[in-house]
């Protein structure tokens, strides 16, 4: 019994001593803040939040005009910058892991904009969304730039002197949970007693800056930017080697695992497939219509070529990832101008075969085989309707076959893909 005290006191101790290191550690990261002031990109525009206006310092209002004005940092050698452009429930948790576990050389962020989105929800109470996605395109050009300081802004509670504990699944970026990031942990106590207490403390966003300086590659996968004609200024800056990968997904797939990830948010849609027909004209009808139009527009945009955007975007299906997962890998890699390297082999490899068990609804471990076919047993036929009724171009540009009946749409024997290629160089 004395013992089982002694180890817990020495645990208590040793979260004392982690503590104190991590107030040492804020102080140090002042010192380096002060010392990079000069280094570092500060952003050229002012968001005030609560009300998603764009205030401009100077009388500049031209991206390029502002970069040449700032821009101190180069572009190395074969260095690239990945955005993995989705939207929620098209399998891009899953897809992002074939670039976070590349390996040494990759800084990988996941979902940074959520901060934007919530903020600017928070203070407007419905902001304009054209006004939004000009905020996402210049928080992402900060963020490939390995500046964080747009992004404090919208992180609530604020970082105080640039360290958060508030960073949207900070847990997901394995560069941001490397030992330059974490705090130190005094190995030699927590092994002698054999303490589970494991953590990373508060992300100092000065080092997460230093740490994205020293990776060759960059990449960000969000779900929140689907305009790609809003990311041109983005593109053509000389700063950056960006490269655009879009994810798309049978819109019926989305909304099946949407009903069943985002429950409470889907009562209407459950209500319409059970009580009655489902209203055309209704918000949430327009809304889905909506999605699909501005997913489509990005893609046919893409994929037309223009020069802007010449050998720099990429489409790509989430069945075909499920089906043939290291081959697709291959591909985005080969697309990317980035090393496919055995780590990122062996995690596709080990997470494409996860039992049922494993594969969670949130979860990037996935049997592929059986998870590209599951929706087609949840989602009522009624819906699938009426998704291939608002959402019909979209389906046809990326190869979706339609539905008459519920036999066909429970029929695995009835492929709903189509066999085609994106060309994409």
């Amino acid at each position: 019994m004395r013992n089982k005290y002694a180890v817990i006191l020495i645990c208590i101790v040793a979260l004392v001593i982690i503590e104190k290191e991590n107030n040492i550690i804020s102080r140090v990261s002042d010192k380096l803040t002060i010392r990079r002031t000069t280094q570092t990109l500060e952003p050229p525009v002012l968001y005030n939040a609560s009300n998603a206006l764009v205030v401009m310092e100077g009388n500049s209002s031209n991206p390029e005009e502002m970069y040449a004005e700032n821009g101190t940092q180069l572009l190395r050698a074969g260095q690239k910058h990945i955005l993995l452009m989705a939207t929620t429930r098209t399998g891009s948790s899953f897809v992002g892991e074939f670039f976070n576990q590349q390996g040494a050389n990759m800084f990988y962020l996941f979902e940074p904009l959520w901060h934007v989105e919530k903020m600017l929800a928070i203070g407007t109470s419905g902001t304009n969304t054209s006004a939004a996605v000009w905020v996402y395109r210049d928080v992402l050009q900060h963020l490939f730039l390995c500046n964080f300081s747009m992004l404090e802004r919208f992180i609530s509670p604020p970082p105080q002197d640039h360290v958060t504990p508030a960073l949207f699944r900070r847990e997901s970026s394995i560069a941001l949970c490397e030992e330059q990031v974490c705090t130190p942990v005094i190995k030699e106590v927590f092994e002698r007693y054999h303490c589970k207490i494991r953590r990373c403390g508060p992300l100092n966003l000065t080092l997460a800056s230093e740490v994205c300086h020293a990776k060759k590659h960059r990449t960000i996968k969000s779900v929140r930017v689907q305009q790609l004609d809003t990311l041109r200024s983005l593109v053509e800056d000389p700063r950056l080697e960006i490269k655009l990968i879009q994810l798309v997904r049978d819109p019926r797939a989305i909304l099946a695992s949407r009903m069943v990830a985002f429950a409470s948010k889907y009562q209407n849609w459950k209500s319409w497939a059970v009580n009655g027909d489902v209203p055309i004209e209704d918000e949430e009808m327009k809304r889905l219509e909506g999605n699909c139009n501005n997913i489509r527009m990005s893609a046919e945009l893409g994929l037309s070529q223009p020069k802007w955007l010449e050998n720099r975007y990429m489409l790509v299906r989430y069945e075909d990832i499920a089906r043939y997962p290291m081959q697709k890998a291959a591909e985005m890699y080969n697309f990317t101008g980035i090393p496919f390297t055995t780590q990122a082999r062996d995690w596709i490899l080990k997470n494409t075969h996860a039992s049922t068990e494993a594969s969670g609804v949130f979860s990037t471990q996935k049997n592929s085989s059986e998870q590209v076919e599951k929706w087609r047993f949840s989602i009522p036929f009624k819906l699938a309707q009426v998704v291939q009724q608002v959402c019909g171009p979209t389906m046809k540009l990326f190869g979706y076959r339609f539905i008459d009946n519920e036999q066909m749409l429970i029929n695995r024997s009835f492929s709903l893909l189509e066999e085609k290629e994106f060309n994409w160089s």
